[in-house]
């Protein structure tokens, strides 16, 4: 999403410039590309020049909104998981502490939206170049162990 986002102006953005530039596969992105379309959170363009794009701007798609459509809710235990549930919910001494943390979670989610790590993030030139910088220091350390 943070790739079909930074293309938000640009146009669309296909699915191998998505897997490249987060080192995913191809298979495995359309799967996730797949369900956020159904949602109606983005859309493909077909053709030439086709791809993916937002159908809102980032600023109104929420962190949270894409998570619960990949993966349901947020359950940091299984007893709040909807599917499994709690069978000691009464008696449990932890519960709540528990459902108030994911609630919290939920709203910082929620409040997060694709604009944000927009603007968190530095230029795509920055970028290439610290991977760049960092692979070199590998070649460095593999070196220097021989």
């Amino acid at each position: 999403m943070f790739e079909i986002a930074h293309g938000y102006h640009s146009g669309p953005v296909t699915i191998k410039e998505i897997a490249e530039k987060q080192s995913v596969s191809v298979a495995y992105l359309e799967q996730i590309l797949n369900t956020l379309r159904k949602a109606g959170i983005i859309k493909s363009v077909k053709g030439p020049g086709g791809g993916y794009v937002l159908n809102e701007e980032p600023d109104h798609i929420s962190i949270g909104a894409i998570l619960r459509e990949l993966d349901g809710p947020v359950a940091i235990t299984s007893c709040l998981d909807p599917k499994e549930g709690c069978m000691r919910i009464d008696g449990c001494v932890t519960h709540l502490l528990w459902k108030s943390l994911g609630e919290k979670i939920e709203a910082f989610l929620d409040n997060m939206t694709l604009q944000d790590l927009l603007k968190d993030q530095p230029p795509a030139k920055m970028i290439r170049k610290r991977r760049r910088h960092k692979s070199e220091e590998k070649e460095l350390r593999d070196k220097v162990s021989l």
